[in-house]
């Protein structure tokens, strides 16, 4: 029986849990190691942060529905992995594995940044479950004494998703309290111009979101890095100094201490086109761990999102990879990376869609309308009852 090691409980990491268990069934013995206890649908913490959603609407207990699979739940952290010995290890012991799943998300590098981060800095952020709790909290006392808000993505961000969501939000909710014009907005970001997004943008991405930006009265800073955030003030690189109520920014992100070894400098892991290592032929890697090339080298340094849609199709190539391997079958095909997103506007939403991820695309697109706002409520109230029935393989 084939021994495989899961690491992360979200996205990627259940997808491709579920997905090797229905492939393998009782061939396989898969484990699931993840320092969480509960899946959580990330791309709601915006929403969470706004007092829109509740921790318990958008999260579920791993422990019941991997093990009505068959699948082993740990609840614990990798402490480093043995590639030569296929082991991982943790705080208490070894687990050893013919196949290793990473799927373990980013290191959210907020050292990077002097003051970045609401842990030892003076800006909140909206990328895990307790980050949008204590962003909640900052935005509740900033309603009852409200000013100037500044939001964005500092230098080498990959996901500039959610600091745009915010933006639109916070525009949204102010003026549904009538009190937008207590509380300017400002957005600086990495990027070399709005709606570059880390992938050279979209189409015509650029001017629909300087347009949605100007009509939202929005103030927009790009290609600019931010040299320290000290409280009540952001201090950008070229001298400029903006004060503030407010501040929620998004980190750089790198490879989590316990993979980092098997990857690049800033411990991304670079894969082939089915998910699998480059060295260690039985180590597969899914989500924000890989390692992707930005198209270009920007003034400013950025990198190229993985968005939960891509963790998701990269996390069930690795599974067909694993199982096909297993049972002697062919080789599937392989994966050539794409994203479809819907972003949250406030009281609307965009649709963005790009086949392949980098240029030059077959298909690309960004709509804006209402329909996508409905859409992206839907799919999360899908999402969450497919993910804790583990019904994976659908679409």
């Amino acid at each position: 029986m084939s021994k495989i090691v899961v690491l992360g409980g979200s996205f990627g990491g259940l997808t491709a849990a579920f997905e090797l268990k229905r492939l393998l069934g009782k061939t396989a013995d898969i484990t699931l190691l993840s320092d969480m206890d509960k899946f959580v649908f990330i791309p709601s913490l915006p929403w969470l942060a706004m007092g829109w959603r509740k921790a318990e609407d958008i999260t579920a207990p791993l422990k019941p529905m991997l093990e009505r699979k068959g699948i082993t739940f740990i609840h614990g952290e990798a402490k480093g992995i043995d590639a030569d010995a296929s082991k991982v290890i943790t705080g208490t012991h070894e687990i050893h594995y013919d196949y290793l799943v990473i799927s373990t998300g980013p290191h959210l590098a907020f050292e990077e940044v002097p003051g970045l981060g609401p842990y030892k800095g003076n800006t909140e952020c909206i990328f895990t479950l307790d980050q949008a709790e204590m962003a909640n909290k900052a935005w509740n006392r900033f309603l009852e004494n409200p000013g100037a808000i500044i939001t964005g993505a500092v230098q080498g961000v990959s996901c500039f998703g959610p600091a745009y969501e915010y933006a639109f939000e916070t525009d949204a909710e102010l003026r549904k309290r009538k009190i937008r014009n207590k509380a300017p907005i400002v957005f600086v970001t990495s990027e070399p111009y709005i709606g570059h997004f880390g992938i050279g943008g979209l189409r015509n991405s650029k001017r629909i979101m300087e347009d949605e930006f100007a009509k939202r009265d929005i103030k927009v800073i790009t290609n600019t890095a931010v040299e320290e955030f000290v409280p009540g003030e952001a201090r950008l690189k070229d001298g400029s100094k903006i004060p503030h109520k407010l501040a929620m920014f998004a980190p750089a992100m790198k490879g989590v201490p316990a993979v980092a070894h098997l990857g690049n400098p800033r411990g991304f892991i670079p894969v082939d086109d089915n998910m699998r290592h480059k060295k260690h032929r039985n180590i597969f890697t899914i989500g924000v761990a890989v390692a992707i090339a930005p198209l270009e080298q920007t003034v400013i340094p950025t990198g190229v999102p993985k968005t939960g849609f891509m963790t998701v199709k990269m996390a069930k190539a690795a599974a067909y990879s694993i199982a096909a391997e297993i049972s002697g079958s062919p080789a599937p095909a392989s994966y050539e990376m794409d994203v479809l997103c819907l972003m949250d506007m406030g009281n609307t939403a965009s649709l963005m869609r790009a086949k392949p991820l980098l240029p030059p695309r077959q298909e690309s697109a960004l709509k804006e309308g209402i329909v996508y706002k409905w859409g992206k409520i839907a799919f999360e109230k899908y999402f969450l009852w497919k993910i804790k029935h583990g019904l994976t393989n659908l679409p």
